[in-house]
């Protein structure tokens, strides 16, 4: 279901991993998306049904904003600083 691991290399097994990670984080975080707007689609006007819609899609995109940052400072440091990926 999810292909081979590789386990020969350090370097190929962590890349394999946080691909993986990563994609079901994101797959998460849409997830979230969509339920905050169903709430607020159905809240029917209550206050407290959209306030905490709306903390859910905060929430989703604070944490898409994060794994983008996250990928970012991992290619930066693995790749451009340690030189770990060549």
């Amino acid at each position: 279901a999810i292909g081979c691991i590789p386990y020969t290399n350090i370097s190929l097994f962590l890349s394999w991993f946080l691909r993986w990670v990563m994609g079901i984080s994101g797959g998460i975080a849409f997830l979230l998306l969509l339920m905050g707007g169903f709430q607020i689609l159905t809240s029917k006007g209550d206050p407290d049904k959209i306030k905490n819609a709306k903390e859910i899609i905060t929430a989703a995109i604070t944490g898409l904003v994060l794994l983008a940052f996250s990928v970012f400072v991992l290619r930066v440091l693995g790749v451009d600083v340690l030189k770990l990926i060549r």
